[in-house]
């Protein structure tokens, strides 16, 4: 039996019940423009007490299949990400209706 492979990526889904998605990215070059490229690839993996959150980065481990899309476990937590709890269109909605009520009012005046 061969060693499994082991890949280092950052979780960008942590939406299902004990599955992370983890983009991993791996830079390549071109072949015919030889220009480095990065490929991202994304994978599903086991996290069996929903321990990672968005942003965290993760080392995952290739197992047997454990569903239709997931062959990958989740071994280790590397670093905690800082990814911001509100959703990005929530970030500047003050912001922006006072801006749109200020042109409003001295046009009607």
């Amino acid at each position: 039996m061969g060693s499994k492979r082991i890949l280092q990526g950052t979780v960008v889904s942590d939406k299902m019940d004990k599955t992370v998605v983890v983009a991993v990215e791996r830079r390549k070059t071109h072949r015919l423009y030889h220009k480095v490229v990065t490929v991202t690839g994304r994978y599903k993996a086991h996290d069996e007490n929903n321990q990672c959150r968005l942003g965290d980065i993760v080392r995952i481990e290739e197992c047997r299949p454990l569903s239709r899309e997931k062959r990958w476990r989740v071994i280790q937590i590397v670093a905690r990400g800082d990814v911001a709890e509100i959703a990005p269109e929530t970030i500047g909605r003050d912001i922006e209706t006072t801006t749109q009520i200020a042109p409003k009012a001295e046009v009607n005046a």
